[in-house]
């Protein structure tokens, strides 16, 4: 049973469906246009007529297949966020569906032109028949079209949801390394500090596995998340640095629940500690802060170090931490909604991306 405090829109239309839903309704009317128009030139009749005809039997065959396919995900054994399913369950619901709003639509239509689709049987069994045929292999047209589709989307999310997932298996390790050489490094010229920092380090990896495990269950990594576990790599830095590591974290509390990908930020946060900080004597400041620029999630990783000459930006931008943070945005979305990243550097001023 769902939660009492459930609304009865989420327990007939999760929110995941509803993005989808109206999408594909918004197809179906627009072709519902286009038929009004047909069935207008080839029949004496008015256009309103025709298009009330068009509009009602598209719109209860997509509620009656559609909407009610979410809403009866339980009886046809489908989960989100597309409820699809090819199983004579779903192929009987949806030929019912169909049958069950053409009637609905077509009668809707009746009361409104004010005569009797029915007749039409009796008049000309033909005609009756080629009518309700046309209507029918549109709409089992439309169903195929929409179950590729989906399931295409899908495939697409999986595919990506691995493809990040094999790029945060890189990251991980990749980090480790580093923070391992410069452990053998402080082994050997300060014990106590290297002792404190194989400390922050236990602390740091039961501190990622936990949220590993936490992500897995819930599928969701947000950007306060992204933060606590950022923070904890800065603070396991600053023991190796001392007062050469200065570092500011920022966002907004209404962003704190955005969505990131795992590890998006560290790769850019050691690279502004080995390429920015550490080859300047004083070290520097680290400052992260998100922000928004319109509807987009914008990031900033700003240090203080010994910044890049135009000239060596392009070797910069395909080093591997920002190689790997490329392509885990670029992998969020396609054409105008991709992610973007920027690389900003002047020579002694820092560098941001």
């Amino acid at each position: 049973m769902p939660p009492p405090h459930t609304s009865l829109l989420d327990r007939w239309l999760p929110p995941d469906s509803r993005h989808g839903l109206l999408r594909r309704g918004a197809i179906v009317w627009g072709v519902a246009v286009f038929i009004g128009l047909l069935k207008w030139v080839q029949k004496p009749q008015g256009l309103d007529t025709a298009m009330v005809y068009s509009f009602a039997i598209s719109t209860s065959i997509w509620f009656c297949t559609d909407v009610m396919r979410i809403a009866g995900r339980r009886w046809l054994r489908t989960n989100g966020p597309h409820y699809w399913s090819l199983s004579p369950r779903m192929v009987l619901f949806m030929a019912g569906g169909c049958l069950l709003g053409y009637v609905a639509g077509t009668a809707a239509g009746d009361v409104y032109s004010r005569q009797s689709t029915l007749g039409l049987l009796v008049q000309s069994p033909s005609s009756f028949w080629g009518v309700v045929l046309f209507s029918l292999g549109i709409s089992l047209a439309f169903l195929a079209y929409f179950y590729q589709r989906e399931k295409g989307l899908a495939l697409e999310r999986q595919a990506t949801e691995a493809r990040l997932k094999l790029l945060e298996t890189q990251l991980e390790p990749h980090m480790l390394f580093n923070t391992l050489a410069n452990l053998r490094v402080l082994i050997e010229t300060d014990p106590p500090r290297a002792v404190a920092m194989l400390d922050r380090l236990g602390d740091y990896l039961r501190a990622t596995l936990r949220g590993s495990r936490t992500e897995a269950a819930a599928g969701t990594h947000s950007l306060a998340d992204e933060f606590a576990r950022l923070n904890d790599y800065l603070e396991l830095m600053a023991v190796r640095m001392g007062p050469r590591l200065r570092h500011t974290l920022h966002a907004p509390d209404k962003l704190l629940t955005h969505p990131v990908p795992p590890l998006l930020l560290q790769p850019l946060v050691e690279n502004a500690i080995r390429h920015g900080l550490e080859p300047r004597v004083e070290g520097g400041q680290i400052t992260v802060h998100a922000g928004q620029d319109g509807p987009h999630l914008l990031i900033e990783v700003t240090d203080t170090g010994v910044g890049m000459e135009p000239t060596a930006m392009p070797t910069a931008e395909g080093g591997f931490g920002l190689a790997q943070v490329r392509e885990r945005v670029a992998s969020l979305g396609s054409g105008s909604s991709a992610g973007q990243v920027q690389v900003l550097s002047q020579p002694g001023q820092g560098t941001t991306v």
